[in-house]
């Protein structure tokens, strides 16, 4: 989705849009590095110095609880952001932390699990994790 489209949902169900929360959509849209909010922090900031980290976490949880994008979070790691809010899987690199999108189709256990366990199941999460191949070159040094 555009972020025009998203500002546009959002104006109609009476959010406030100023252009620091423009400038977080449009990045994290435009990237496919699922950043933390410290990474869009320091990339918004370059171009709103007054925008404060308290705005960052603001706009993503309200961003998160319309659907537009993702959290995801790793235990004791900073979560990072998806601005592609699609279910897909993840493959997260266990040395340096990178997060890559893995596009497949979707597992279809849903409607099983939910037979087995009587759950209302409504989603599920699955990631892979491993060593990124510039961690496996580092090592190689």
């Amino acid at each position: 989705m555009q972020a025009i489209d998203i500002l546009k949902q959002l104006k109609e169900k009476g959010v406030r849009f100023t252009p620091q929360r423009q400038a977080i959509l449009e990045y994290l849209l435009g990237t496919d590095t699922h950043p933390t909010a410290e990474d869009i922090y320091n990339h918004v900031k370059a171009k709103f110095p007054g925008v404060s980290l308290g705005t960052i976490y603001n706009t993503l949880n309200m961003l998160k609880e319309h659907g537009h994008i993702l959290e995801l979070s790793y235990g004791d790691m900073s979560s990072r952001f998806d601005g592609n809010p699609e279910n897909h899987y993840h493959v997260v690199c266990t040395d340096c932390g990178k997060v890559v999108d893995y596009h497949r189709p979707l597992l279809t256990m849903e409607d099983e699990v939910s037979e087995k366990t009587g759950f209302k199941v409504m989603g599920h999460r699955i990631e892979f994790y491993g060593v990124c191949p510039e961690c496996q070159e580092a090592l190689l040094h």
